[in-house]
């Protein structure tokens, strides 16, 4: 079975850092499970960033203004990704909505048909982008144990909601899938 292309979603300071805000709080063991990932894919990753827009629009207002520590350029700290994976990031895709998916991520897929996501946060930018990839007709594959949520609760409530969406979108861990590619 063709891995396909891994989509690490969002694996930056603002999700890493205790102290952050957005803090995801496994967010060292999802990027134990994303390091494990990234050899079965060679050059067929690409790492997303969340950025916040120059101007919030629409409801993007009302969220900014619960968040305005956010409200920073693309190059500002907080939008890096980590130290582990911005040497891996040799292909990146940047952008102001939770979700991925859109053209942008669906000209990196082709030719494959099958999305493997991975990355924080599991009940957020990886389930938006899961949706949205689904609703286009891509296979989605999430790995379970490369991903983390803003708590255990939301991590498991997003992973039991993807997976309602099957077949579209299947979970897995990352020995399964590793045991499937290799």
């Amino acid at each position: 079975m063709s891995a396909g292309l891994l989509a690490v979603i969002d694996m930056q300071r603002v999700f890493a850092e205790p102290d952050s805000p957005w803090a995801a709080p496994r967010y060292a063991e999802a990027a134990a499970g994303v390091r494990r990932l990234l050899p079965a894919f060679g050059d067929r990753v690409t790492f997303t960033r969340f950025l916040a827009p120059a101007q919030p629009e629409g409801a993007w207002r009302s969220y900014y203004d619960r968040w305005p520590f956010a409200l920073q350029p693309p190059d500002a700290r907080l939008w890096s990704l980590t130290e582990d994976f911005a040497p891996h990031a040799h292909d990146t895709l940047d952008a102001t909505t939770f979700g991925k998916w859109g053209p942008d991520l669906a000209r990196r897929l082709a030719p494959a048909s099958r999305l493997v996501l991975a990355g924080v946060s599991t009940d957020c930018c990886v389930l938006s982008t899961a949706l949205a990839a689904a609703d286009a007709g891509v296979e989605v594959v999430v790995v379970t144990d490369a991903c983390a949520g803003a708590d255990d609760t939301a991590h498991e409530r997003a992973l039991r909601l993807m997976e309602s969406y099957g077949p579209l979108i299947r979970l897995t861990t990352v020995t399964e899938l590793l045991a499937e590619t290799g």
